[in-house]
């Protein structure tokens, strides 16, 4: 059962007032627990454990990084090549529902939810009253315009539910009825065979949903019914699976049982996710950063762009830097010899002058090359720009390079 987080009738833009600081480094705004023991736990953990998974502090939940003795190379070269589950759990699953549902949720992003059609979803940003990403976020249309269902992530899972307990509290539109999914699984089933291992087990045809599409499936022997999101983090075809708690481990094990899927831990998940192009929050995203910044104006609708619009958040800011173009933007790197990690400075071509710094980076098990993501001074942020990155104290060759740095394979 839905947990009930909240009922209200509430109004008003947001509140969360984050001071911005454009030129701090990117912070981790993930708690660190003070020990093991305050950890969370998904409810794949005891499944986790005794696969053999090497389980890690993440975002507040003891996730697994690895299984076994499978390296992150070959983990990652399976995904690409087959099928892996991933564990995402710790992923906070919502509901919206209620015919205040839409509006509700239009004060808090500055996304087009009108224009989406039943079981269609849109990548989104919950925003601070600067015009900041408090969150990045995947909105899915159900029923209607009055039930909605998103995935916010974990490592803000105290910031976004203060966030919107206080925007309901303050609501004076119509109802709005908000739930979270607690204590239920979520898995991502990704990579080229993904499909055809869960056709397998479900009774819907998938051939009929797109990326950016879901619907509702009985999955496995006991026929549970879960719901399938075609998409995900690797820029491989994929599901993600929300998952009722008791039947969590056994849709899991069932998933698992193809020779096709491998288990695949935090590790493999963030090489894939940067070579897709996608960004981790709390590191290529913060409460400074806009979503023009970040390369995601895309996710502002054509239609919230004029004064005459729905408000929404730092639209000022937002609104500004689309006209004029901001002072950073996020970009990919490839460079030359070792790889840069976050925190490593960028400087222009004579290395004269600091532009930027690196916020991800890792040598690509794909490619063979190593990549990294960060951000530049607008106007150094065209393709092929030749930078230098310190590494370790030398400053390495790099050049500016679209993202994603491996091609998407997303079924459209």
């Amino acid at each position: 059962m839905f947990s009930r987080s909240a009922r209200v009738i509430a109004r008003s833009p947001l509140a969360g007032r984050v001071a911005r600081v454009p030129s701090a480094p990117l912070r981790t705004f993930a708690s660190t627990p003070r020990s093991l023991q305050e950890l969370l736990k998904t409810p794949l953990y005891e499944y986790n454990v005794g696969k053999e998974a090497k389980m890690v502090p993440f975002a507040g939940y003891s996730m697994p990084l690895s299984y076994g003795s499978i390296g992150q190379t070959t983990a990652h070269n399976h995904v690409r090549t087959a099928a892996g589950l991933f564990d995402v759990s710790h992923m906070l699953q919502h509901t919206f529902k209620g015919p205040g549902a839409q509006d509700f949720l239009l004060s808090l992003t500055p996304s087009s939810l009108a224009s989406l059609t039943p079981f269609t979803s849109t990548l989104s940003v919950i925003l601070n009253d600067l015009g900041g990403i408090i969150d990045d976020t995947i909105i899915t249309k159900q029923e209607g315009d009055d039930s909605f269902y998103i995935v916010t992530n974990a490592g803000r899972i105290k910031e976004d539910k203060e966030l919107i307990s206080k925007k309901l509290a303050e609501w004076k539109g119509k109802e709005v009825k908000w739930e979270t999914l607690d204590g239920y699984g979520l898995v991502a089933l990704q990579g080229p065979k993904a499909a055809e291992t869960l056709q397998k087990l479900v009774d819907v045809d998938l051939s009929s949903v797109k990326f950016g599409q879901s619907t509702f499936a009985h999955v496995g022997e006991n026929k549970v019914k879960c719901h399938l999101a075609r998409g995900g983090y690797t820029g491989e075809d994929g599901f993600e699976i929300s998952i009722p708690p008791a039947d969590a481990v056994s849709v899991t094990e069932q998933l698992v049982a193809s020779p096709d899927v491998m288990l695949i831990g935090l590790g493999a998940r963030d090489s894939l996710r940067l070579e897709a192009g996608m960004c981790l929050y709390g590191h290529d995203l913060d409460e400074s950063i806009s979503p023009v910044e970040a390369g995601l104006s895309w996710v502002i609708g054509k239609d919230r762009r004029s004064e005459d619009a729905p408000a929404f958040p730092g639209r000022s800011r937002i609104l500004k830097e689309l006209k004029e173009g901001p002072r950073r933007r996020r970009v990919g790197f490839v460079v030359d010899g070792a790889p840069a990690r976050e925190g490593c400075l960028v400087f222009d071509a004579e290395g004269s002058q600091q532009i930027g710094v690196i916020t991800s980076g890792i040598p690509s098990p794909t490619l063979g090359k190593n990549i990294a993501m960060g951000y530049v001074a607008n106007g150094q942020h065209k393709k092929g720009t030749q930078v230098q990155v310190e590494v370790r104290k030398k400053r390495r060759n790099a050049t500016v390079t679209p993202m994603p740095f491996v091609p998407s394979k997303y079924f459209k």
